[in-house]
């Protein structure tokens, strides 16, 4: 079986290194790059090309809607899942518009978070 290459986007050092630390303990799972901004997030995803990249959906450099459509353009075959404390619809519906596949709220349990990467990174397998 493959490993899920991941990318993690987070402007939270906490944050970023549970999630690094909830997907490394997975078999199926590499983190191959971990960011704390937009900008870093889109420059390792297009070096690296995760199948999917967890990103936050407010962090410096424009925000996960930026990074999201930045990513969608420059690494098309990467799913994105979005990971925010905000759940509000005009948030979620920016998002999607900018190529994200997936929403979670931080906050949901690791094997939600663990779930939605094994499924995003299927689809994008084909």
């Amino acid at each position: 079986m493959t490993e899920l290459r991941v990318l993690i986007s987070d402007d939270d050092v906490m944050i970023r290194d549970v999630l690094k630390e909830v997907l490394d303990s997975e078999a199926d799972i590499a983190v191959v790059a971990v960011a704390g901004d937009a900008d870093e997030a889109i420059r390792l995803a297009e070096r690296h090309r995760p199948a999917v990249a967890v990103l936050d959906v407010r962090m410096p450099g424009g925000g996960g809607a930026r990074a999201a459509r930045e990513i969608a353009r420059r690494s098309p075959d990467t799913a994105i899942l979005a990971f925010s404390a905000y759940a509000d619809r005009t948030s979620i519906a920016g998002l999607a518009a900018a190529g994200v596949t997936e929403y979670l709220v931080k906050g949901a349990p690791n094997t939600a978070i663990v779930e939605a990467v094994r499924r995003l990174g299927r689809q994008a397998a084909g």
